[in-house]
């Protein structure tokens, strides 16, 4: 009998289309349930030594929920897919940490931000600095605010450039572990 990890992968007629509609469909799920979680999280209330280690681990979390995904991504039968859903994943925990730190920043320091920010003003500054549009209706004035502002956008770029290579590269590993072509990942037109 032949070793598994040895046969390339075959497929079954719409197992790809429903593998897309299945990685979308988690992909959604995972933002809807990060926003969720981020808003029924009682984040009033903590102190300012606090918030800088729960920023840190919450980091940290980022980074191992990113590198197990790229592991993921190796030995998922449909890198790109996994790929998708991966930075979905990590994007979405990246900006609801900024924006519950931004939260918290502001009820432990009034005055951090040019306005008082409630959850969704959070989470619009975080989305607003994280894609540079930048309104300018809310501006970061305490130190605070700015550094915090400032680790955002440095993380954003990384986010961006260092993990959209990595994840390329995951995906380029996968398709080789398995033999296969670049472009068999995403539904072609039906033969016939």
């Amino acid at each position: 009998m032949d070793d598994p990890a040895e046969v390339p992968y075959r497929r079954r007629p719409g197992q790809p289309r429903r593998a897309a509609v299945s990685a979308v469909l988690r992909a959604v799920l995972i933002a809807a349930g990060l926003i969720t979680v981020y808003y029924l999280l009682p984040l009033d209330g903590r102190g300012t030594s606090g918030d800088s280690v729960l920023l840190a681990c919450g980091l940290l979390l980022v980074v191992v929920v990113f590198w197990w995904e790229v592991r993921a991504i190796v030995t998922s039968p449909y890198p790109r897919l996994k790929a998708v859903e991966a930075l979905a994943t990590t994007l979405a925990l990246f900006l609801l940490l900024f924006a519950g730190a931004y939260f918290l920043l502001e009820h432990t320091t009034p005055g951090s931000f040019s306005e008082p920010l409630t959850k969704t003003d959070s989470l619009y500054f975080t989305l607003t600095t994280f894609t540079t549009v930048g309104y300018g209706d809310i501006a970061a004035r305490s130190q605070t605010g700015r550094v915090l502002t400032m680790t955002q956008m440095a993380g954003g770029l990384l986010l961006v450039g260092v993990a959209a290579r990595i994840l390329a590269g995951a995906v380029r590993a996968g398709l080789r572990r398995q033999g296969r072509e670049p472009s068999d990942d995403f539904p072609s037109q039906p033969e016939g």
